[in-house]
Order: structure tokens, then C-alpha cells, then sequence
């Protein structure tokens, strides 16, 4: 064999090599074909970290805050949610960039360097989008069993809170920013806390928006529901303003059946809005809200 039939032929080999290592999976822009089992990835999306973590995959570096505490040992020099630094993501040479919501807007850019997937979860059935996301990623990392056992703890949490919130009343979720509050429901943006257990909302039509229903503390005492479910958006982007506790803290608050029957219930809001629809967040909402109504009388 002359030796330009011979470097055709390795070079025919290793693109076939090459290609038998690729995965093609779901992503939120559709399908893609992306390197199997990387050994490097950068990770601009916190709801999916949380999955990468509980999944136990190695080799991940994520942005300069990850915004909980269970995930700070990814904290790297790779930028921010919105603004990658592409300097310190080249000298990483990352073999796959996961990005999704807040980064989002930077795919193009970020697939200049790399690989780069879309991977936001957002809008309806988003638990449903948790189990396809951890599938997907059972199978790109080859830790299926574990995605296996991850959704069937799942399944069985949502099952569990169900049972223990049915007939505890409605709830109204607030979202409380500085001093300002917005209300969400079944439709909304944390729509599944309503939809997957089952739990009645004290109010129908509120707005379906990204950031909610611009409401009044007579808006909530006039809804006055059994249970206010809430989350602080300062606490959980470490900001500074008032807190949420400072906020419901009057005079009208304390006049709703709720806060008379001591159902005031703050969720773990940095899980809820930086990482939502991870496995991890999710299951702690589900714990804190099982373990409150069922402590109620």
C-alpha cells in the first residue's frame, strides 16, 4: 500500500473513530451531537450542574459563583452566567460547554470554542423536563443506573407530598424582592408546585410571566389563602435588601389565615429560582414542603 492510500486509510479509521464517539442528544434547541462521556466540561447552567453533581460526574468547572453552597466546589475563573470569560474558557480547552437560561444568549459565542449545548429547562411540565434532562445525561456520561434511581426518588417524593398536603387548604406562592412582591400560579414560572402534588391555589388567573403578578399585601390577605408559600430573590442571588421575613412582617400579612395559623412557609429560594428543575433543588422543595404541612394540624 503506497503511503498516501495509508494515510487516507488512518485517516478514514480515526474519523470513524471520532464519529463512534459521539452521543447525539435532546437538547432545548433539538437534537445535537456532542462528544461522548467528556472529560472536561464547562458548565454555565446551575440547574444543571445539580444534576451533574448528584449524578457524580467528574470534570466539571462552572462559573465564578454558583449561588449554593452545594455547588460552590465548582466555582472556577470561567466568568459569570452572563458574561463567560472566553480567555480562561480557552486555556480550560473544555471538551463540552453546557449552558441554558440566564446563559442562554451566549451559545453562538460559546460554540466558537467548543461544543456547546442548550440545556434550559423553563414553562410547562418542568419535572418532566428534570426526567428527560437526567436520562440525557445518564446517558451522555454513562451513569444511567444512577439517572434510573434519581427520577424513581423522585417520583416517589412527589407521590409522598401529595399524600400530605391533600386536604391542608390552598396556597398562594409569593416571590419577595427588596421590599416588593409578586404572586405565581399553577401557569406560571413555579407552576409545578401547584401541578405536581396537587396542592389548590387560592387564587385562578394570575398572570403567566417570568417574573409574576405585581401584587399588594391586601391583594394577598383578600385571596387569604391556608398556606403562603414563599421566595426571597435577594437571599437567593445573595444581594442586598430587605428580606423576606422583613417584608411579610405586618400588620396585613398577619391578618391572613395563614399567618394566624402559623403556614407561612419559606421554600429554599436560591434552588427554586438559580437552579430550577435540578434533581437536588427539586427534591429539597418537595422535603420542605412535606415536612411543613405535615407538621400542621
Amino acid at each position: 500500500m503506497s503511503r498516501t492510500l495509508l494515510k487516507a486509510a488512518l485517516l478514514a479509521v480515526m474519523a470513524t473513530t471520532a464519529q463512534a464517539e459521539d452521543v447525539t442528544i435532546d437538547t432545548a434547541t433539538g437534537p445535537a451531537s456532542v462528544p461522548h462521556a467528556p472529560k472536561t466540561v464547562a458548565v454555565y447552567d446551575m440547574g444543571a450542574l445539580d444534576m451533574l453533581d448528584a449524578l457524580g460526574v467528574e470534570g466539571l468547572s462552572a462559573t465564578s459563583s454558583t449561588y449554593l453552597p452545594y455547588l460552590t466546589d465548582y466555582q472556577s475563573d470561567i466568568g459569570t452566567l452572563f458574561e463567560p470569560d472566553f480567555e480562561a474558557l480557552n486555556a480550560l480547552s473544555p471538551e463540552l460547554i453546557i449552558a441554558g437560561g440566564r446563559s442562554a444568549t451566549q451559545v453562538d459565542a460559546l460554540s466558537k470554542l467548543a461544543p456547546t449545548i442548550d440545556m434550559t429547562m423553563w414553562g410547562d411540565n418542568l419535572l418532566d423536563q428534570t426526567r428527560a434532562r437526567l436520562a440525557t445525561y445518564g446517558a451522555l456520561f454513562d451513569k444511567q443506573d444512577e439517572a434510573a434511581a434519581l427520577t424513581a426518588k423522585l417520583d416517589d417524593e412527589i407521590a409522598a407530598t401529595e399524600a400530605v398536603v391533600q386536604g391542608k387548604g390552598t396556597a398562594l406562592l409569593i416571590l419577595t424582592n427588596g421590599g416588593k412582591v409578586s404572586a405565581y400560579g399553577a401557569g406560571g414560572r413555579f407552576g409545578w408546585i401547584h401541578t405536581e402534588i396537587g396542592l389548590p391555589e387560592a387564587i385562578d388567573g394570575l398572570e403567566d410571566t417570568a417574573h409574576g403578578e405585581s401584587v399588594s399585601f391586601e391583594f394577598i390577605r383578600e385571596a387569604d389563602p391556608d398556606w403562603i408559600l414563599v421566595l426571597d430573590r435577594v437571599a437567593a442571588i445573595g444581594g442586598e435588601g430587605e428580606s423576606a421575613q422583613a417584608t411579610l412582617d405586618n400588620a396585613i400579612i398577619a391578618d391572613t389565615k395563614a399567618a394566624k395559623a402559623g403556614h407561612i412557609v419559606y421554600l429554599n429560594s436560591g434552588g427554586i429560582y438559580i437552579a430550577g428543575g435540578g434533581i437536588q433543588s427539586t427534591l429539597e422543595t418537595l422535603d420542605i414542603i412535606k415536612t411543613a404541612f405535615g407538621d400542621a394540624s
